[in-house]
């Protein structure tokens, strides 16, 4: 590297010393900090997979098997490890599911990445193969794809269960599978059939019972009490039902003033006023003939004062308070009607009609079912039961990732064999491949296809079978053209993953891989990190 000793032929353009220690530090330290972060949650891959226990600063306590979740939560400093994070959390967005693959990937990849670099090759020409190997691979995944319809509710039902059994809560897998397609099913729009807004699916947690007594309610659920102050109905047939955002309440002055009032009989005509008001507004109410009554909640002033409750009780009229204001637009959608922003535009047009409204015990509270509802719009309530709030919260997570799986395919519809299967067939195709490009690109692209053997290797691992003897097994099998070889984790051996119904929407690789290999892109062109202060 350094210049010549002879000094007459000394030009700076040729001969100077540069010094690329520094970078390759940097990289170094970037690529072990992405790959501690990896072979965290690699562990809690697949059905065997272990789940992680995390304690917040706050001292509440998280148990999780969901990739996404368990890097959101972890303190990450590093900034290449940070980009992890994103990729786990980019792949939640896209496909739902498969965030821990993404992340165990992309750590093989990085580990292949620095062998290739002590080697001596340039980043840059490992980056590009990446890229051309990752566009093949999606190909390859394309091709051993079986197509699937929507009416097929069994192979949704599979792919579904396939995502839950890696969960906690994967016992029950046979009860959240089909009620996850349903979900999705209901709120698939004819009009667009590849649009699906998981908002429409609410997901409502209530603690008691166990995760059995899960239902699809077509309906809406309250996790609020009817208020009762006033002894008013707590169940109503044929309800009409009216979503107001004001105030039943005497109103208020704008500004913060006080009045003094000296004389008794003007406090009577205050409070007579006040009654007035109340009555005349309840007046109006009835007289559109609405007997159920959602308010959302105020900031400024009380929505409902105990004299308005008590009128409103005496009227007849079933009153559910303090509605969270983001729950308004999904009510809406679900009613089909209007909110009223003022008494003056109650009319009975911007009501809502349903069967039944009616209070339910359900555990140590009360929540509130509306169900029959006329001209409902495309929505649908989950209601979840745990027996605790720690399979209360990883019961909705793993139904949210379902409902994603249902999503995926909802777009994309094609199935792809889960179990190891399609990793170690792009491994043995790119590996197939890499023997007819030339240079240094079939070196790299050896390796990428070297790298993707971490996920079957894991899966056996994770379940505590001999990771490789079942690997080269897969291999000689797909070698032998068995494309859906896959590890039976149950079995502990290699059997047709496709016919034990272990499925996964095409999305869900595909996204992964192409995520993964930009994230190691990414890691591997940065040569320096720059602190600003």
């Amino acid at each position: 590297m350094a210049a010549p000793a002879a000094p007459q032929a000394r030009s700076s353009k040729t001969e100077s010393y540069v010094d690329n220690k520094r970078k390759d530090d940097i990289r170094l330290a970037n690529i072990v900090a992405a790959r501690a972060v990896a072979d965290a949650v690699r562990t809690s891959l697949g059905p065997k997979g272990m789940d992680k226990m995390i304690s917040t600063a706050s001292g509440e306590v998280i148990i999780t098997n969901d990739g996404a979740t368990i890097l959101n939560k972890m303190e990450v400093l590093q900034p290449a490890a940070k980009m992890l994070v994103e990729l786990s959390k980019s792949q939640d967005v896209v496909a739902g599911d498969g965030t821990t693959t993404v992340v165990v990937i992309a750590g093989a990849l990085l580990k292949q990445c620095l062998l290739l670099l002590s080697h001596g090759i340039h980043p840059t020409i490992i980056s590009d193969s990446l890229h051309k190997a990752s566009i093949k691979a999606v190909d390859v995944l394309t091709a051993m794809a079986v197509p699937v319809e929507l009416s097929d509710r069994e192979s949704l039902i599979k792919s579904a269960s396939t995502s839950l059994n890696s969960k906690v809560v994967s016992q029950y897998s046979t009860l959240l599978a089909p009620l996850a397609v349903d979900a999705v099913l209901s709120v698939v729009d004819p009009a667009k059939p590849d649009l699906v807004d998981l908002r429409d699916v609410k997901i409502v947690k209530k603690l008691g019972g166990t995760v059995d007594d899960t239902e699809l309610v077509k309906g809406l659920v309250f996790d609020k009490k009817v208020s009762h102050s006033a002894g008013g109905p707590t169940r109503m047939e044929n309800a009409k039902i009216a979503v107001i955002q004001f105030q039943i309440s005497p109103p208020k002055t704008d500004i913060e003033q006080s009045i003094v009032v000296s004389d008794y009989t003007q406090m009577d005509r205050i409070l007579k006023e006040e009654r007035n008001y109340i009555l005349g507004m309840i007046k109006k109410i009835k007289a559109a003939g609405c007997n159920v009554l959602l308010i959302q909640k105020s900031i400024l002033r009380d929505a409902v004062t105990d004299l308005s409750l008590h009128y409103l009780a005496k009227a007849k009229i079933l009153v559910i308070k303090d509605v969270e204001r983001d729950d308004i637009e999904f009510i809406i959608k679900t009613l089909n009607c209007l909110p009223i922003a003022n008494i003056e535009h109650f009319r009975v047009e911007k009501l809502g009609f349903a069967d039944c409204v009616e209070e339910v015990s359900l555990g140590d509270g009360k929540i509130v079912k509306i169900t029959g509802i006329k001209d409902m719009g495309r929505t649908t309530t989950v209601l979840v039961r745990g027996s605790n709030q720690l399979v209360l919260d990883e019961a909705e997570r793993s139904l949210h990732d379902a409902l994603c799986v249902v999503r995926c395919l909802v777009n994309k519809r094609f199935l792809i064999a889960g179990g190891g299967a399609p990793e170690i067939e792009l491994s043995r195709q790119l590996g197939a491949w890499a023997k007819v490009l030339q240079g240094m690109e079939s070196y790299c692209v050896r390796s990428f296809a070297e790298a993707l053997e971490v996920i079957p290797y894991t899966l056996s691992e994770n379940a505590g079978l001999n990771p490789i003897t079942i690997v080269t097994e897969l291999r000689n099998r797909h070698a032998q053209g068995e494309i859906n070889a896959g590890i039976n984790v149950r079995k502990g051996q290699i059997t047709n993953i496709l016919e034990e119904n272990v499925v996964q929407p095409l999305l869900v690789s595909t996204s992964a891989i192409t995520l993964a290999t930009e994230c190691v892109r990414m890691i591997l062109k940065i040569d320096d990190i720059v602190t600003v202060r």
